[in-house]
């Protein structure tokens, strides 16, 4: 009985606990550091959800961004401001950016907060390809892009014209610049200086409703992506990505030729992979990768007709051209880097041409093992052939066996093999037998 009473007090302690854990307001924090797609997104998504079961006082996003999608800025858009709780949004450290998708999301915060020494707007849509657009394109989607603007600015009481201003005519704001125009809230040298200026402030959420913060000294509890995001933000950088996909598809190249090697079809298949599934996630010109494979011909072409490089050069080319054009992205952060281009198409392309010259020279390469190794070879008759008798071949006596009769010293040359019988023929006149070892 006593430890029945016991178990139960214990039982009540630990979900006392759990309750006061799950009561127990704190700030929850993430870093967006990187380009506006759809991974950060995701990761922006699964940090609302973490807060809201956390019952965090409010989640703060720590941005640092040169912009992104459109369509990823819309989602993410749309997730701050349906949220159940409050979103702070701090642009930091000194020096730090949020320009343009990144001002659309720090204008949609129910707070909005800049460190001294960042800058945020810029936020005209531009093509990632870099073409002039045409003018009635280029108004629609200026138009579409304030009115989003438009859309939550007001009723968060910030500067609208102000803001319009940085999509239709690309301005930019500095901290200061942007707390004077009302398009910020606070400029804050570090989170607990924002903190100490958030406790005790009430704020009007979109929804209506109003919070009143109370987090002064509040513990702030960092958020992480997961080790998938994790993995999935270096397969996000376009550069790094050309380099998976060249890789695999070398060694995909190398276990074909090479059946039963494991290894490099293993590494091939799963590099392969992932970039397809980054690619599915990007902006992609599908265009390109038809460059990318005839690439890949001009280099087999090289190793089979020996141009003395030029094809090499054109495949090498015409990597490098496909690689730049393959992510469509509208700010060069989402580009393939022309450095990288080269870093990549130059050894993967002197790579391929000498593994398929490798390949191309063994499948020409005569057989010199075994039986059919034997097939031209030359030797001398060392017992007379009438028609069967023996010849010396590789220092070596055999069995063979001549459509006519053969003197011995004649020397012969093998036209075939059957059941260690070699099929010879006579071709020249008959030599002396001590010239054998000579």
């Amino acid at each position: 009985m006593r430890f029945n009473g016991f178990l139960k007090s214990a039982i009540v302690v630990v979900l006392a606990g759990l309750v006061t854990s799950a009561a127990r307001a704190d700030v929850l924090k993430i870093v967006v550091d990187d380009t506006i797609q759809p991974l950060e997104e995701e990761f922006i998504g699964h940090a609302i959800q973490e807060a809201k079961n956390t019952n965090a006082d409010f989640l703060l996003i720590e941005v640092d961004t040169p912009g992104g999608l459109v369509e990823s800025t819309r989602e993410i858009v749309q997730k701050v401001l349906a949220s159940p709780v409050p979103v702070v949004i701090y642009v930091t450290p000194s020096g730090a950016r949020a320009a343009s998708a990144g001002f659309y999301i720090l204008e949609s915060a129910d707070v909005a907060a800049m460190a001294p020494g960042t800058n945020t707007g810029a936020a005209h849509p531009i093509r990632g390809d870099g073409v002039t657009m045409d003018p009635v394109l280029k108004e629609k989607l200026e138009n579409d892009a304030a009115a989003l603007m438009r859309s939550f600015v007001v009723k968060r009481g910030r500067n609208q014209e102000a803001a319009e201003s940085a999509v239709r005519q690309s301005k930019s704001f500095s901290a200061d610049e942007a707390l004077a125009q009302h398009l910020i809230e606070y400029i804050a040298k570090d989170e607990t200086d924002l903190l100490r200026q958030l406790d005790g402030k009430t704020i009007t959420r979109f929804d209506g409703s109003q919070v009143t913060f109370h987090v002064a000294g509040k513990p702030i509890r960092a958020y992480e992506m997961s080790l998938r995001e994790r993995t999935l933000a270096w397969l996000m950088n376009p550069s790094f990505l050309v380099l998976v996909l060249g890789v695999g598809l070398v060694a995909l190249y190398v276990e074909f030729n090479h059946p039963g090697a494991v290894v490099p079809g293993v590494i091939g298949f799963i590099c392969v992979l992932l970039a397809l599934f980054a690619l599915h996630l990007l902006p992609v010109r599908y265009e390109a990768l038809i460059l990318l494979l005839g690439s890949f011909v001009l280099f087999a072409l090289e190793a089979k007709l020996q141009s003395h490089g030029v094809l090499a050069a054109g495949g090498i080319a015409m990597m490098v051209l496909g690689m730049l054009l393959l992510v469509n992205g509208p700010i060069p952060e989402m580009r393939v880097q022309l450095w990288a281009a080269l870093a990549i198409s130059i050894p993967l392309g002197l790579i391929t041409v000498f593994l398929m010259s490798l390949a191309i020279r063994a499948h020409r390469s005569k057989v010199v093992t075994g039986e059919p190794g034997l097939i031209g070879e030359t030797g001398v008759v060392t017992v007379p052939l009438m028609p069967a008798g023996k010849v010396m071949l590789r220092g070596a006596l055999w069995d063979a066996v001549a459509p006519v009769n053969v003197d011995i010293g004649t020397r012969i040359v093998v036209r075939g093999v059957h059941n260690l019988v070699l099929e010879v023929e006579p071709v020249s006149q008959p030599v002396a037998i001590g010239s054998l070892h000579a």
